[in-house]
């Protein structure tokens, strides 16, 4: 196996997806007009993303010796996604994971779902620190509602000991603030029209981590914005993986 240059360590999911017209209310039987499944989960979404990119990437993680297990593992290998170090268990259905970090590597900590008490180590061992609106209020108590709260939170982050902090805004880009550099930045996105949203935001670590791997010359800022116009390119197509670009369908001066 290829030495990886981006490795992720996360979860591995099966998206069971219906469109309706509007959310049920409790209780509320209506009718969808198309369901699909499709291939999710934070970690291997990431781990999809930067490989499309170019990125000899692995994945660390554990799924369940079921169908979606086995499903899981074809299109790790249909992504060009080594499985060496993908393993099934009996115990439990697919979608577990464990963490271990090498110290000899930029750490990108993407705090999906966040808790309110995290342990102090994973900001003080994160060289950046990525979360969106409603991960930064858990983390900081900060209610985000523009760029101006983000860099509010941002700062909050690096009195908690990352180097680099930054709070995704949907369609508004992102605000980035670092320790060399504390005043908050804003960095807005391309304006698109959206077509589903989902996994947007792990479109945007993906593409982020392919470019701390492969361009670390690369301004942070500028990282940031390449990122940004991937993760608006996927918000453009239905699904999750289903709507992550690959290489060859992006302008070439993002590379």
């Amino acid at each position: 196996m290829a030495v990886p240059e981006v490795v992720l360590v996360g979860s591995c999911m099966t998206d069971l997806v219906s469109l309706t017209t509007r959310l049920p209310k409790a209780g509320e039987t209506i009718h969808g007009h198309r369901f699909f499944t499709g291939f999710g989960g934070k970690g291997a979404n990431q781990c999809v993303q930067a490989a499309r990119l170019g990125a000899k990437t692995s994945m660390i993680c554990k799924v369940g010796k079921d169908s979606f297990g086995y499903d899981y593992i074809e299109n790790f290998k249909k992504n060009g996604i080594p499985t060496d170090f993908v393993d099934q268990t009996e115990k439990a259905a697919t979608g577990a994971a464990s963490i271990i970090v090498d110290d000899k590597v930029k750490t990108l900590f993407n705090p999906a779902p966040a808790l309110a008490d995290l342990d102090p180590q994973f900001y003080t061992h994160s060289n950046i620190i990525c979360c969106n609106e409603s991960e930064a209020e858990i983390l900081t108590g900060i209610t985000v509602s523009n760029a101006q709260d983000a860099g509010c939170v941002g700062l909050v982050l690096l009195e908690k000991g990352c180097e680099t902090a930054v709070v995704t805004l949907g369609p508004e880009g992102c605000v980035m603030v670092s320790a060399k550099e504390p005043i908050p930045k804003h960095i807005p996105a391309k304006k698109v029209t959206a077509v589903d949203t989902t996994g947007a935001g792990d479109s945007f670590v993906g593409a982020l981590a392919f470019y701390l791997a492969y361009y670390p010359s690369l301004p942070q800022e500028e990282m940031l914005k390449r990122a940004n116009f991937i993760a608006s390119v996927s918000v453009q197509t239905a699904g999750t993986q289903t709507s992550f670009p690959y290489k060859k369908d992006l302008p070439q001066h993002l590379f």
